[in-house]
């Protein structure tokens, strides 16, 4: 159940950053069909940062200590370029045009999922 409610949160916070963010869009004929795809993205992006995250925390550690974490923004926005490359290799009308979409994309998408966990109370 819980694993549902992050997806539906993450789905919830790209919907957002697609409204805010010029260069994030999703290009669904009904409503139903932006939700669906919402939600596909939010599964790729939740595969993505479980299986990559920890392992360019890892590699780039030494990048995280010299800018205090702020090498984290970078590698979200990267995170969100590579979803938005799969999200189109598999056919889902998903695009993010460049880096700085992506940067600011990531974090409206962190703010905002971190938000709905807080008030769900999801990491209690």
């Amino acid at each position: 159940m819980k694993f549902i409610i992050k997806i539906l949160a993450v789905a919830a916070a790209l919907w957002v950053s697609t409204q805010l963010v010029d260069g994030i869009r999703v290009t669904s004929s009904t409503t139903t069909k932006e939700v669906g795809t919402f939600i596909v993205v939010a599964l790729i992006f939740g595969i993505i940062n479980t299986l990559l995250k920890p392992i360019i925390k890892v590699v780039g550690c030494a990048f995280y200590v010299i800018t205090l974490g702020l090498f984290a923004l970078v590698v979200n926005a990267g995170l969100l370029l590579l979803t938005s490359w799969i999200a189109e290799q598999l056919k889902v009308p998903f695009h993010v045009s460049g880096f700085w979409a992506a940067f600011w994309g990531a974090i409206i998408i962190g703010i905002v999922s971190w938000l709905i966990d807080l008030l769900l109370g999801v990491n209690d």
